[in-house]
């Protein structure tokens, strides 16, 4: 079963609350949250005192994608926010095997990130201590946007490095333009888990959104 964590960046923040709701009630397996510096990306989103809120009336796993510069200056505050999985960008990390070791040694899954543009090869050194590679298929900072078919090339040679490493515990997601049509190419290419938000938000049935992608 593909795993499903609605992204909330789209949801109607006016009812932030029944929205999470909503989405656990129809099968979201976690929520992602994206959050966004106005640097690293152009645009500006929420922080950890957002996520502490979500974290009090969650009953799934917070997945927290860090867009900012210099996520070692704020990991311990996201972590202490209430974030279960926490994802920052190869691009964004000059020290990325230190600052994945700080992640983890809190007992937090760890996530790396790669920008279209960005070439799977800088995971090599790293992989081994992932629990997820986020592949982004549209370039990060806003919603809405179509999906980049080039990131089938790096979805699945990333599945052919965790392969050839005897790798089985590192999930591969994939993050923008997600619908029920491209998550049929990003599934067969290697991903197993889904990043949606305009997909699920703007259908009109989260449930439904939900349960097609999952049956990818």
């Amino acid at each position: 079963m593909i795993t499903i964590s609605p992204s909330i960046l789209s949801a109607n923040f006016l009812k932030l609350e029944s929205e999470i709701r909503a989405l656990e009630q129809a099968g979201a397996d976690r929520i992602h949250i994206d959050v966004m510096d106005g640097l690293f990306v152009p645009n500006l989103t929420i922080g950890p005192v957002v996520i502490k809120a979500i974290k009090q009336i969650s009953s799934i796993p917070l997945d927290v994608h860090l867009m900012i510069e210099r996520p070692e200056r704020s990991i311990d505050s996201y972590i202490e926010a209430g974030a279960d999985y926490l994802t920052i960008h190869a691009e964004s990390s000059i020290h990325l095997e230190r600052t994945i070791a700080s992640i983890k040694a809190q007992n937090i899954k760890a996530g790396v990130a790669l920008n279209p543009s960005t070439h799977e090869s800088v995971l090599e050194y790293i992989l081994d201590d992932l629990d997820v590679v986020l592949v982004m298929s549209v370039n990060p900072g806003f919603c809405g946007q179509r999906f980049l078919p080039s990131s089938l090339k790096k979805i699945a040679a990333i599945k052919a490095m965790l392969k050839a490493r005897s790798n089985t515990t590192c999930s591969i997601f994939v993050d923008g333009g997600i619908n029920h049509e491209t998550a049929r190419h990003v599934v067969k290419a290697g991903a197993c888990g889904l990043v949606a938000g305009s997909y699920i938000f703007q259908s009109g049935n989260y449930e439904s959104a939900i349960a097609l992608l999952k049956q990818t």
